[in-house]
């Protein structure tokens, strides 16, 4: 018998509901009864409902024990939460299922995000914990899901539409193939502060760290210098040492990309491409970039056919015609001449050998 270990995750069959455990790898089929709640039917007979509920990811202890108090009551303490931050419960009595959609609505869970609509936006930490955004997280998505809250509960678009948020160019969110993806911008380079740099930094490790060669040693102060041409403000050297801070209230700002998909239904998977370089923050509502993504949505779900995804549509009619339906003025920032452009990564799962 091997031995027991604490390395890595928990077997997650230990886990499983009994129905899931039961019906492992034989299910019939499954399907979408209405927006939130989907059915699975297993070849015993055996049925499943998930509920998805919409969350607000930062939970508080009381919320926590009301989600679990739910669960007990309806689906025995079984519940799972999405990569998107959804709330699932997953009900194997079918009689439960209406009492508990009834319930959640009562409580205020929103109910919602299955089909072709928008489901919870995943983000980053943003201010409330992150040493190197350029932008808020929780903030920015609670006002654009204020915005597009009609589109989770309901089956308006012609399909998915997934919203990521990344707080900088880091991008903890993995917002680089989304539908439309909110990314954090850096404008300006660190400033260097000598004296904490010379307290607290090891110059190595800080010269080391910038991907770019910005960061170099400057021996007569016993400090850093910084190559503003070479600067890509990508935040690895705060990172590094605290006397080369990098947010700013005037140059930190928003950018909108569009396009990105990791779904292989129809066509590869796509990197997301730049829509709109810069928008400011204007907390607490961010009334720009929640016009503009608002604006992108509802332009999509005009013009875009049944089940075409964002990237889909704008490639059959083109980025001159996305600009001109969603009155995006076009910049220089638009043109990607970078040497590693997108279109030279590989995308697709695909491979032919």
């Amino acid at each position: 018998m091997a031995a027991r270990t604490d390395f890595g995750p928990p077997d997650f069959r230990t886990m499983l509901p009994p129905v899931i455990q039961k019906n492992y790898g034989q299910w019939r089929y499954h399907g979408r009864v209405e927006p939130g709640l989907l059915k699975n039917v297993g070849e015993s007979g055996d049925e499943l409902y998930t509920v998805r509920v919409g969350s607000e990811r930062l939970l508080s202890t009381d919320r926590l024990r009301e989600i679990c108090d739910l669960a007990e009551k309806y689906c025995d303490g079984y519940l799972r939460f999405t990569s998107r931050h959804n709330l699932e419960f997953l009900v194997s009595d079918g009689a439960q299922v209406e009492p508990l959609i009834a319930e959640l609505q009562v409580k205020g869970y929103p109910v919602g995000g299955t089909g072709p609509a928008i489901t919870n936006i995943v983000h980053t930490q943003g201010w409330i914990h992150c040493h190197t955004p350029a932008t808020d997280a929780s903030g920015v998505v609670k006002a654009v899901m204020d915005d597009l809250f009609e589109y989770f509960g309901s089956w308006k678009l012609p399909a998915y539409c997934r919203i990521s948020l990344a707080c900088c160019l880091n991008m903890c969110g993995a917002v680089h193939c989304s539908d439309i993806a909110i990314l954090g911008m850096h404008r300006k380079p660190p400033h260097v502060n000598h004296d904490v740099v010379r307290a607290k930094c090891e110059i190595p490790n800080v010269v080391a760290a910038c991907p770019t060669g910005a960061i170099r040693p400057d021996p007569p102060n016993k400090s850093l210098t910084v190559n503003e041409t070479k600067c890509m403000y990508c935040g690895n050297c705060y990172t590094m040492c605290p006397g080369l801070p990098l947010a700013d209230a005037e140059g930190d700002g928003v950018s909108i990309w569009v396009g990105g998909k990791l779904s292989s239904a129809r066509t590869p998977p796509t990197m997301s491409r730049l829509a709109i370089p810069y928008l400011p923050n204007n907390p607490p509502r961010w009334p720009e970039v929640t016009d503009a993504v608002k604006n992108i949505v509802e332009t999509w779900a005009e013009h875009a056919r049944k089940h075409e995804r964002m990237g889909e549509w704008i490639e059959r009619v083109g980025w001159d015609r996305f600009f001109e339906l969603t009155h995006i003025p076009f910049t220089e920032q638009h043109i990607d001449d970078f040497t590693l452009a997108t279109e030279t990564y590989r995308t697709t799962p695909a491979f032919r050998w």
